[in-house]
């Protein structure tokens, strides 16, 4: 038997959701609820999973991260995002996992349990994707506007939130230093600072690089998590070439 899987570590959102799903008409499958991600990994692993609700943000692993694994054994499995927040961050995260033709979701905890229902049968049932309206525009802002960043702009303003030299980002992209300086400015032109002083002009005020994350934060295009699943990627890479 297959199980449908609910991870969520707060009790109130997990029993909402177990409640709304007991209604719901999702065949013979075994419902199973974890609160932290590691668990989810584990529940799923060696098993089908009929589909699955993952908050976002939760110990041990996020949202985003319990997806890329079980997309990566098993790509064709349907997975509702279920979150408080709408960030840029999350948006662009599961918009770089997700499989192609995958049934997936993102909704926002303030949905109605309408909202909820309807999602949980469009996703899991029917098979379609369904974005919350709020994601959905942050989703076409970054897609329609010039100063949305490009997957390689993002990448640097990772490296640079966690602190990495122009010679570290270099060996870690495998470009050269010219190449990460152009698109360090590209990043702060994106993000409207203004890279070179005129002559005569004041001492700067501010460090870019610094101004660069401060700004990415204010916007919510990263915010603490984000940056420190990049710190323990990054982590990962020089531990694989020791």
């Amino acid at each position: 038997m297959s199980i449908f899987l609910i991870a969520e570590d707060d009790p109130l959102h997990r029993g909402f959701l177990r409640e709304v799903i007991g209604q719901c008409d999702l065949g013979d499958c075994r419902m199973v609820e974890v609160d932290n991600g590691e668990d989810a990994i584990r529940e799923v692993e060696g098993q089908e999973a009929r589909g699955v609700i993952l908050d976002l943000q939760m110990p041990r692993q996020t949202g985003v991260q319990v997806a890329r694994w079980i997309w990566g054994r098993a790509p064709a499995t349907p997975i509702l995002f279920w979150s408080n927040y709408a960030d840029e961050a999350y948006v662009r995260g599961i918009s770089r996992i997700v499989p192609t033709n995958t049934p997936y979701g993102y909704l926002l905890k303030s949905a109605s349990r309408d909202r909820l229902t309807r999602a949980i049968q469009c996703v899991f049932v029917d098979g379609q994707n369904l974005i919350d309206r709020e994601v959905r525009t942050v989703q076409e802002r970054r897609m329609g506007r010039m100063t949305a960043l490009t997957e390689t702009e993002y990448e640097v303003l990772l490296d640079i939130a966690i602190g990495l030299t122009d010679h570290a980002i270099a060996a870690r992209r495998r470009i050269s230093l010219r190449s990460v300086q152009g698109r360090l400015q590209q990043l702060y032109l994106k993000l409207g600072l203004d890279e070179r002083p005129q002559p005569g002009s004041a001492p700067a005020v501010f460090n870019s690089r610094g101004r660069a994350v401060a700004v990415a934060l204010m916007r919510r295009l990263i915010n603490g998590r984000t940056v420190e699943i990049a710190e323990s990627e990054y982590a990962e890479e020089v531990r694989g070439r020791v």
